[in-house]
């Protein structure tokens, strides 16, 4: 998956809301079809998704387009996905998610609808995002659950789904659910994901909170924000861009060791730290994640 800092949700039944998510900066939209679309607009909001889509690929927009279906148990999420899979569709955001079943019956229906619209095999991703208890118990073989996975996310925010689920009380500090976030982001990196996401930050006038809630969640392993207004997307964006003194840092780091590597040595004092090639894959890694985000602006 292409490294988002922010991922922006979009009611989708209001189709100028697109324009103002791409105002915003962020590097993907999300479409969503759940929560933030009243039971009465469900259907009326499909052919709206769609032509988005349509529309906005047609311009070339920078941000990915993903699109967040009903939950497989609302009954609706078969006709979300008729509608939506289409060319210019990154992926589906998956809600409520129950078990690496369920995953596989998604890729199965995803698969068909890829065929039917002439998309390459495998090219819509699957972020999942786990709001049940179950889905939480058993996080690791829902990631790997199938090749399509592109990230994962869940175990915050206050008196929503997870909280409801848990029974926990949401503070800012996230002590309640630090060993569930901890939990996803192993998961995530032992099925091959690198890019494990946070979200959501609810208050959306607390603009330092939502900053340390990123600052904190990246402590964590996380590199990205779901966000659900467009004031927290600049504050994703700088938070998970690594800064250009740990780039530097970095490339620094790297050359002194391969200095030292040819000379003969397998580590090297690099401004009084012991440093070898472990340290050198990490400060990589810190490049990599640099330039592909440069690379996506």
């Amino acid at each position: 998956m292409k490294p988002y800092r922010s991922m922006l949700f979009v009611p989708g039944h209001k189709a100028s809301w697109a324009d103002k998510g791409l105002a915003s900066g962020a590097d993907a939209l999300i479409l969503d079809l759940e929560d933030s679309v009243p039971a009465a607009n469900k259907d009326e909001a499909r052919p709206v998704v769609a032509e988005t889509i349509d529309r906005l690929h047609a311009q070339g927009v920078r941000p990915d387009l993903w699109v967040r279906p009903n939950a497989s148990v609302s009954g609706l999420q078969g006709a979300d996905l008729e509608a939506v899979i289409r060319p210019g569709l990154a992926g589906l955001f998956l809600p409520k998610v129950f078990d690496a079943e369920e995953l596989v019956r998604i890729d199965a229906v995803v698969s068909h609808l890829e065929a039917r619209e002439g998309l390459p095999a495998g090219s819509i991703g699957l972020i999942v995002s786990y709001e049940t208890a179950a889905s939480m118990a058993h996080c690791e073989e829902i990631a790997a659950a199938t090749p399509r996975v592109s990230s994962l996310l869940g175990a915050t925010g206050p008196s929503a789904d997870v909280g409801r689920e848990l029974g926990f009380e949401f503070t800012p500090a996230g002590l309640e659910t630090l060993y569930l976030r901890s939990r996803i982001v192993l998961a995530a990196r032992a099925a091959g994901l690198h890019h494990p996401v946070a979200g959501v930050w609810q208050d959306i006038r607390d603009l330092d909170g939502a900053r340390q809630f990123c600052l904190d969640n990246k402590q964590l392993g996380y590199r990205g924000m779901v966000c659900i207004h467009p004031s927290h997307v600049a504050i994703a964006n700088e938070v998970f861009t690594p800064t250009p003194e740990a780039v530097d840092h970095s490339r620094r780091l790297i050359d002194a060791f391969r200095e030292a590597e040819a000379a003969g040595s397998a580590a090297v004092d690099f401004e009084g730290q012991h440093i070898d090639i472990a340290h050198v894959k990490t400060a990589e890694g810190i490049v990599a994640q640099a330039e592909a985000i440069a690379a996506n602006a």
